[in-house]
């Protein structure tokens, strides 16, 4: 593993020296969060595969830290929005201004013109502006006033929300839950990384200072294009292509959901299978991947039927009990 203090992360572009400067990202975000490796991982497999992801957890579970940090172990560049109920969408696309000495429009960016976005509790804001970040998620790109004007890239969302069930808050349409490609639930800390986590506050830690904390950049754009280079050539055979689609079909059967994964989720599974497979050591994926991956990668593209909530059924119960049934390949 890379030295996590080099000065020079992100300018190799070597395959191997940059999974190297990936997994040493883990270690560079540990020094300001305790025991999230999985958030951690589903980050660094949605940077491989140029998605989205959206965390979602009660309030003070680190979840805003957790993407500063990692914006602070890579060498891009970082913006954030607060979404609020008054958050309207040119807050975040940007929006033509007039200018009175030159009696002509410009167009001011706005903070989605950006490498690594931070979209802060956007359950908070109306669906209206949570809208507002639809192109951007897909396309790349921002029309205002019939004009598009293409990202940064690399470009991705980082979303926090609070569960829908809570106090102010919003739940996003089905078009832009589809847009993301993992959902990472961050769960309360175990009794140990809790105490951990005073324990570091007691010491001095400051969650505002991640400079002071010693988080370094570690990997940059030249790291980003080498790793999704070797993770494009990571091989998929038939039999695992096969797998993927007979997961995503049983959730469209499943008696307890309204609504399954489209063929968009069954494209994001397999994207995310082979980046998991890469980061591991292979150049070939196996069903373990796609199992590793399909909780975060699915769980956001079903609806559950309104009885089967009231039984206490969850999606993550319906996608283990389909993948313990759709045969596995050998």
């Amino acid at each position: 593993m890379m030295d996590p203090t080099t000065d020079n992360a992100g300018q190799t572009g070597d395959p191997g020296t940059a999974r190297d400067a990936l997994e040493a990202l883990r270690a560079e975000i540990a020094k300001a969060v305790v025991g999230q490796d999985p958030a951690v991982t589903g980050l660094v497999v949605a940077l491989l595969c140029r998605g989205h992801v959206l965390l979602e957890g009660v309030p003070g579970v680190a979840k805003t830290l957790l993407v500063r940090a990692l914006a602070s172990a890579l060498e891009l560049d970082t913006k954030r929005v607060q979404f609020t109920p008054d958050l309207m969408p040119s807050d975040v696309t940007g929006s033509l201004v007039y200018d009175t000495r030159s009696a002509e429009f410009s167009f001011q960016p706005g903070p989605v013109f950006t490498n690594l976005l931070l979209a802060d509790e956007i359950n908070r804001t109306p669906p209206k502006t949570q809208s507002s970040l639809l192109e951007a998620m897909e396309e790349r790109q921002v029309t205002v006033d019939g004009t598009p004007r293409p990202l940064p890239d690399p470009f991705l969302v980082a979303a926090t929300q609070n569960p829908v069930e809570y106090e102010g808050t919003y739940p996003l349409p089905e078009a832009q839950l589809d847009r993301f490609l993992l959902k990472l639930t961050i769960p309360l800390p175990s009794r140990q990384d809790e105490i951990d986590v005073l324990t570091r506050h007691a010491e001095g830690f400051n969650p505002r200072d991640l400079h002071a904390a010693g988080v370094r950049p570690v990997a940059g754009p030249a790291d980003l294009e080498a790793a999704r280079a070797a993770v494009a050539k990571t091989t998929v055979s038939p039999e695992i292509t096969a797998y993927v689609v007979d997961i995503c079909r049983a959730t469209r059967e499943s008696p307890s959901l309204t609504l399954g994964v489209s063929p968009r989720g069954a494209t994001a599974l397999l994207a995310t299978a082979r980046a998991w497979a890469w980061l591991t050591g292979r150049d070939y994926v196996i069903p373990d991947d796609v199992k590793a991956l399909a909780l975060p990668t699915l769980r956001h593209r079903v609806q559950l039927r309104p009885e089967a909530e009231m039984e206490g059924v969850t999606a993550d119960s319906v996608i283990n009990a389909i993948l313990a049934h759709v045969p596995v390949p050998r």
